[in-house]
C-alpha cells in the first residue's frame, strides 16, 4: 500500500472530525463555518471515492495499523475490503448531500454551531467505526455515534411544542405518548447504551480468551475463543451478549422504541440517523461478523447445534421486528413517524437476511441480499425524509391531516416521495425490489418458514402504509 492509499484511508474519517473542530473555532462566521462544515464533508466523500477506486482497481483487502497502546495490545487500525469500501462510500456521500440540504433548511437556527460539530463528528465517527479493522477501534467509532446522535436528536432541547413527536396530552395504560427533544435524546442514549454493556462484554471475553482485539485473528483462529466457550456451555449466551449492541443500534426488538422518539430532531438529522448512518451501524456490524460466525460454526458443525440456534434466533428477531413496525405505520398521522417506524421495519428485513445467511451452504448469498438492502433502503429512505422535510417546512405542521393537495405546488417533491416510496413498496423494478426479494428469497431457502411468511405480510402492509402517505399528503384535496 502506497503512503497515498494510506492517506485517502486516513482522511475518509479524519476530515469529518477536522470540519467538526473548525466549525467550532469558527462559530461567530456563520456562513464560513457552515460553507467549512459541508466542504469537508465533501473531502471525505471524494476520499471514500478514491479508496473505492483503489479497492476496485486491485480487488484486494488491506490492513493499515498504527500502534497505540502497545503494552495491552491495542492498535488505531484500517481494514479496506469490499465490505468497508462500500460501506464508507454510500456513508460519506450522503452524509454530504444531507449536510448541503441542512444549509438551506437548518438556515437561522440558533444554534447551528453545535449542530455542524455533532453533524460532522457524527460522520467521522460512523466511518471510523466503517473502516475499523480491530474491536476497539470499531468501538470508538461506535460510542463516538452514539454520544453525537444524543446531541442532535436532542437539539431543540428547548422542547417547544411544535419539536415534539406523538399528540400532546395522549396517554396509553396511563403513560405518555408524546416525547420532547431533550427526552427523546437521553431515550435514545440509555436504550443504546444497554445493548453496548453486553458488547463490551463480548469484546471483554474475546480479548480474554484470544489476547487480541483484532479481527483478522477472530476470523483465523476460531478455535482460540469459541472452543474454551463452547467446553463452558457459554457460547450462545456470548453470541447474543455480543451482539446486543447490534440489535440496540438498529432498533430491533425490543429496543426499537428509541428510533421512533428520535423523530423530535430536525428532518436533517432524522435522514441522516434513519438512512445509512447510525441505525445501519448494527446491521453493517452483523455482516462484518456473519461470515466469521459461520466460519466457526464449519469448523464445530459435529460439536455443537449453537451457531445454528443463534442464526434463527437473528433471523426471528428480526422477522418479528419488521412485522411489528409496519403494524404500527399503517394508523401514524406524522409524516415523520411513519418513516420512522418504517425504517426499524425494514432493518428487521435485514436482521433477517443475516440470520438466514449463516444457515445457507452459500453464505455469501444472504450477505449479499442483506447488504444489497441496506444500500437500496439507505438512498430511499434518505429522500424520502427529505421530501418530508420539505413538506413540513411547507406546511408548518408535522401532521399529514394539515397537508393534502400538494402534488400541484410541491412538483418536484411529490415525484421524488413518489419514486421512493415506490422501492420503499418494493414495486418492480425499483432497487427495493430485487433488493427485499432476495432477502426473502434466502429467508425461504434457510428453511425459515415462520420469518419468511412475516416478511411476505410485512411487504404487503410497506406497501399499503407508502401508499397511504403520499396520497394523503399530496393527492387528497387540499386541508383548511
Amino acid at each position: 500500500m502506497s503512503d497515498l492509499e494510506a492517506g485517502y484511508i486516513l482522511a475518509v474519517w479524519a476530515l469529518p472530525y477536522i470540519g467538526a473542530a473548525l466549525s467550532l473555532a469558527l462559530g461567530r462566521l456563520e456562513k464560513i463555518r457552515d460553507y467549512v462544515a459541508v466542504l469537508f464533508l465533501f473531502l471525505s466523500a471524494l476520499s471514500s471515492t478514491l479508496v473505492l477506486k483503489d479497492f476496485l482497481a486491485t480487488g484486494e483487502s488491506f490492513h493499515l495499523s498504527y500502534p497505540w497502546i502497545p503494552s495491552v495490545g491495542i492498535d488505531l487500525s484500517m481494514r479496506i475490503d469490499g465490505l468497508s469500501a462500500v460501506m464508507g462510500f454510500v456513508v460519506a456521500w450522503l452524509c454530504f448531500l444531507i449536510g448541503f440540504y441542512s444549509l438551506k433548511y437548518m438556515e437561522g437556527d440558533p444554534g447551528l454551531t453545535r449542530y455542524w460539530f455533532f453533524f460532522d463528528f457524527f460522520t467521522g465517527s460512523m466511518l471510523l467505526l466503517v473502516l475499523a479493522g480491530d474491536l476497539i477501534t470499531m468501538f470508538i467509532g461506535w460510542e463516538g455515534t452514539g454520544l453525537a446522535s444524543y446531541a442532535l436528536i436532542g437539539h431543540w432541547y428547548t422542547d417547544e411544542e411544535e419539536r415534539w413527536v406523538g399528540d400532546p396530552g395522549r396517554t396509553a395504560l396511563g403513560i405518555p405518548m408524546y416525547f420532547t427533544p431533550s427526552h427523546s435524546g437521553v431515550r435514545a442514549i440509555v436504550f443504546t447504551r444497554l445493548g453496548d454493556v453486553g458488547m463490551i462484554a463480548g469484546i471483554a471475553t474475546i480479548y480474554a480468551l484470544t489476547g487480541s482485539f483484532s479481527l483478522e485473528v477472530l476470523a483465523e483462529n476460531p478455535s482460540l475463543w469459541v472452543n474454551p466457550l463452547l467446553a463452558k456451555g457459554a457460547l450462545l449466551i456470548f453470541l447474543i451478549s455480543f451482539s446486543l449492541g447490534a440489535m440496540a443500534k438498529s432498533a430491533q426488538f425490543p429496543f426499537h422504541e428509541w428510533l421512533v422518539t428520535a423523530m423530535t430532531g430536525p428532518t436533517s438529522v432524522s435522514a441522516l440517523i434513519h438512512a445509512a448512518t447510525m441505525v445501519k451501524a448494527g446491521v453493517y456490524f452483523m455482516l462484518r461478523f456473519v461470515p466469521i460466525f459461520y466460519a466457526a460454526s464449519v469448523a464445530i458443525a459435529a460439536a455443537s447445534p449453537v451457531f445454528h440456534q443463534y442464526f434463527v434466533f437473528m433471523a426471528y428477531i428480526g422477522a418479528f421486528t419488521a412485522f411489528l413496525m409496519a403494524t404500527q405505520a399503517l394508523v401514524a398521522r406524522e409524516l415523520k413517524l411513519i418513516l420512522a417506524f418504517s425504517t426499524a421495519s425494514q432493518l428487521g428485513y435485514m436482521f433477517l437476511g443475516a440470520g438466514a445467511a449463516g444457515l445457507l451452504h452459500e453464505v455469501a448469498e444472504g450477505f449479499f441480499a442483506t447488504f444489497s438492502h441496506l444500500v437500496s433502503h439507505a438512498v430511499f429512505k434518505a429522500a424520502l425524509f427529505l421530501a418530508a422535510g420539505a413538506v413540513i417546512h411547507a406546511v408548518e405542521s408535522r401532521f399529514m391531516d394539515d397537508a393534502g393537495g400538494l402534488a400541484r405546488y410541491m412538483r418536484l417533491t411529490f415525484l421524488s416521495m413518489l419514486l421512493a416510496a415506490l422501492s420503499l413498496s418494493g414495486v418492480p423494478p425499483f432497487m427495493g425490489f430485487w433488493s427485499k426479494d432476495s432477502v426473502l428469497e434466502v429467508a425461504h431457502t434457510a428453511g425459515l418458514l415462520l420469518p419468511y411468511a412475516l416478511g411476505v405480510v410485512t411487504a404487503a402492509l410497506t406497501a399499503f402504509y407508502s401508499i397511504r402517505f403520499v396520497a394523503l399528503t399530496f393527492l387528497r384535496e387540499e386541508s383548511e
